[in-house]
């Protein structure tokens, strides 16, 4: 499959290359090239963002708000220090991807913006994210898909870090080569078109990622399940924050077609603070009252139940 690829001298430049038609962003490329060997995407020209000045920069400004750029490596922004001090929940999910290797060559932006593990999509099973008419996996083997906002497509969404930035309510900075604009993290995966995960229309890029001071918090945590001890995509995670004005954040990852914010109401609760076990174990209950598994993925709902008590009883006192 020949392809071209081009090396932007700077961000214009990078936004003039995408706008070319078939032309698709290259960050560390860990699913990109995969996807091309599936046949999943077929791009004409790759443009190596990497290759932009500034586009793997952390910084803080003096207002405290901190901007990652979309290239930056997941492997640095695990061990940047103004991350680990203020954002940890990111840190340890930027910790928890893949492997050491995978860590170094993967970018923030790419891993936002990596396609469904689905075995039947991957494979190229005709189903509704390649165009058919039917979920293949609702009636076969889909005890690694989703238990929430599923329908007609049921993949989870893999992104660990986006699990991570819903819970700190990030804004993703998009760029072009017409436009630049922001997109809240919690809208950055409604895309209406099922062929699709996100938002981005065609010729656009993230071009970085912004965090402010109001959503870090003194007390932070992912955990991840996995099938395996490591290295390996989450069967079900969770992010929990509590923000230093009090208010608390609960996002599921592994269980939806995107990170799955827990109702605002049980937050509200938890960050009342004082919960027994009891209370607890009932909030968990209710955080999955509209869980649908599938046949054989239904462990998933006792999984994220038991992520939530867990943080909660970390986040409640």
């Amino acid at each position: 499959m020949p392809f071209r690829y081009v090396r932007p001298i700077d961000a214009p430049d990078a936004g003039r290359a995408l706008a070319e038609p078939s032309s698709v962003p290259l960050g560390g490329g860990t699913d990109l090239l995969v996807t091309m060997h599936e046949g999943l995407a077929t791009p004409s020209t790759l443009v190596d963002l990497r290759r932009v000045p500034g586009s793997d920069a952390i910084t803080t400004a003096s207002d405290g708000t901190l901007t990652i750029g979309g290239s930056a490596r997941l492997a640095d922004i695990a061990t940047h220090p103004h991350v680990r001090a203020h954002y940890g929940v990111l840190a340890e999910a930027c910790e928890s991807v893949g492997t050491t290797q995978l860590r170094e060559m993967g970018t923030l932006g790419g891993n936002l913006c990596q396609r469904p593990r689905c075995w039947y999509f991957r494979r190229g099973v005709s189903c509704f994210k390649s165009g058919g008419n039917r979920c293949p996996a609702a009636q076969g083997e889909n005890q690694y898909l989703g238990v929430l906002g599923g329908g007609p497509c049921h993949a989870p969404h893999p992104s660990d870090p986006a699990v991570a930035l819903t819970a700190l309510e990030a804004t993703i900075m998009v760029g072009s080569a017409t436009h630049e604009r922001r997109v809240p993290m919690g809208m950055f995966y409604d895309a209406t078109d099922v062929t699709r995960e996100t938002v981005l229309a065609p010729g656009e890029y993230v071009r970085a990622v912004e965090l402010s001071p109001a959503n870090a918090g003194p007390v932070q945590r992912y955990e991840k399940l996995m099938q395996r001890g490591a290295w390996d995509f989450a069967l079900v995670s969770l992010a929990a924050v509590r923000r230093t004005d009090g208010d608390v954040r609960l996002v599921l990852g592994g269980v939806a077609p995107k990170p799955w914010r827990v109702t605002s109401s049980i937050e509200e609760d938890v960050a009342s603070g004082g919960l027994d076990e009891e209370t607890i174990a009932v909030l968990a209950e209710r955080a999955l009252y509209d869980a649908a598994p599938l046949s054989q993925n239904g462990y998933k709902v006792t999984q994220a139940e038991a992520l939530l008590r867990r943080a909660m009883a970390v986040i409640a006192r």
